[in-house]
């Protein structure tokens, strides 16, 4: 069992690990891996056409932080799921902290989706994502990839790759390559507020 220690924590996320439970027993584990998946803050970013009217339409508004543990279920909310009940709680600590975040989309009264992440210096560590309303996440993605640049983050981690994100141009980046970005982003003074 991992205690919610949170200076522990950030430290270790600080320092390139990531938490994830163990589907099989719902066991705590730090993980690092030997390629991280990265979201590009530059002209790298991208989004599907179609996404396009969804935004110009304005149908979604975003907020950050208005219903953080609704965002926590929604992320945990699967069939196969890594984000344990204990995990839940870390989160909690953690925003209670002022480390961990949710960027959320809505349709007036109703969450269509959001991420769930860690910010720590120039850096935004994206831990889940999840959504309700279609086009709710993806939304929420582009959003926050706007939003990051303005707040003049360096880095958005998203630990590992899928064709979902891909879609957005996440691309892999070597451990090495990744630990000297993140040391730089550490060093940046952003606040996603």
């Amino acid at each position: 069992m991992i205690r919610a220690d949170i200076p522990s924590i950030i430290q270790n996320y600080a320092s390139g690990y990531f938490l994830m439970s163990n589907d099989s027993n719902s066991k705590l584990n730090w993980y690092s891996s030997r390629e991280r998946a990265l979201i590009p803050l530059d002209d790298r970013f991208r989004y599907p056409r179609s996404l396009q009217r969804a935004i110009n339409q304005n149908r979604f508004t975003t907020a950050i932080n208005r219903d953080f543990e609704a965002v926590v279920e929604g992320c945990a909310d699967r069939d196969s799921t890594w984000i344990s009940a204990e995990l839940r709680q870390i989160y909690q600590a953690l925003y209670q902290a002022g480390w961990a975040y949710s960027f959320e989309t809505w349709q007036g009264d109703r969450l269509a989706g959001g991420i769930l992440g860690l910010s720590i210096g120039g850096a935004f560590i994206g831990e889940s994502m999840f959504y309700r309303i279609p086009e709710g996440s993806k939304v929420a993605m582009v959003k926050l990839v706007e939003h990051l640049r303005h707040r003049n983050f360096l880095l958005f981690d998203a630990q590992m790759t899928n064709p979902h994100l891909e879609r957005f141009g996440s691309y892999i980046v070597s451990q090495q390559d990744y630990q000297q970005l993140l040391e730089q982003a550490l060093h940046r003074k952003c606040s996603l507020l």
